[in-house]
């Protein structure tokens, strides 16, 4: 077996379509070497259908991340597929609509625990969920947006990006003794489904396509899903607490 990540188990969330930065993320980490295990809830079916459009059709199991019974299972529904992990990416974010598209000031406390819950808190539950599982050298890889700015219509979500990157640097640390690594992706803007259920999204694309020094493709996955594989990879092995931008050095530019 060859490839970045020969040999690893993976713990792969958030594959919805194939337009998905996980689904990119599953694909390359199998053509790289990689035992993947996807997880999915809701829309379980067309979560399987879309495994298999992989090189290598992955098992699918059914986590929903607000469920302690779920998470509490999650180790012994994983080791039914792999007997260990190397890596867990958290794709995962869900805000209800009165959370975006300029509703901020307005968001009652329910839907924005809601958005919490879902975007931000669970990235230390789905760590912890999957820790029985790895081994020093083992790495959580998460993908945020840019939380250091107030973006248009993003509103509470950007709040829970920013709690997430928060939560990832108290990973790190907590989770540093154990030799278990925690680094986020920021990636430009992307038209997967969760960008389709911000209204107004397009007022990124459009100020990425004009200001990105690299130029930026709103429909390709595969930059991003590249960092979150180095990332899970053995070439990192003393980066944690980190936040990879993959969106064309557009944070780089002033406004």
């Amino acid at each position: 077996m060859s490839g970045l990540l020969a040999g690893k188990r993976l713990l792969v969330t958030g594959v919805i379509t194939d337009a998905s930065i996980a689904f990119s993320v599953a694909k390359l980490a199998q053509e790289n070497g990689a035992q993947v295990v996807l997880t999915g809830y809701g829309r379980l079916s067309l979560v399987e259908r879309i495994a298999k459009r992989l090189p290598e059709p992955a098992p699918v199991i059914e986590v929903d991340v607000t469920n302690t019974e779920h998470l509490a299972g999650l180790a012994d529904r994983v080791r039914e597929h792999v007997d260990g992990l190397d890596g867990v990416v958290h794709s995962i974010g869900f805000a209800p609509q009165s959370c975006l598209g300029g509703g901020f000031l307005d968001a009652p406390w329910e839907d924005v625990a809601t958005a919490l819950h879902v975007s931000t808190f669970s990235y230390k539950s789905l760590a912890m969920a999957a820790l029985p599982l790895m081994s020093p050298g083992g790495a959580v890889v998460g993908l945020t947006f840019d939380a250091t700015k107030a973006w248009p219509v993003y509103d509470w979500m950007g709040v829970a990006k920013a709690g997430l990157e928060s939560a990832s640097r108290y990973l790190a640390m907590h989770l540093g003794k154990q030799g278990i690594r925690s680094n986020l992706v920021a990636a430009g803007p992307l038209r997967t489904i969760a960008a389709k259920s911000i209204p107004g999204f397009d007022q990124f694309e459009d100020a990425w396509a004009e200001r990105a020094p690299l130029g930026w493709s709103l429909t390709d996955q595969e930059p991003a899903a590249r960092a979150c594989l180095a990332l899970l990879s053995d070439w990192f092995p003393a980066t944690t607490g980190e936040i990879v931008h993959v969106d064309g050095g557009y944070h780089a530019i002033g406004s």
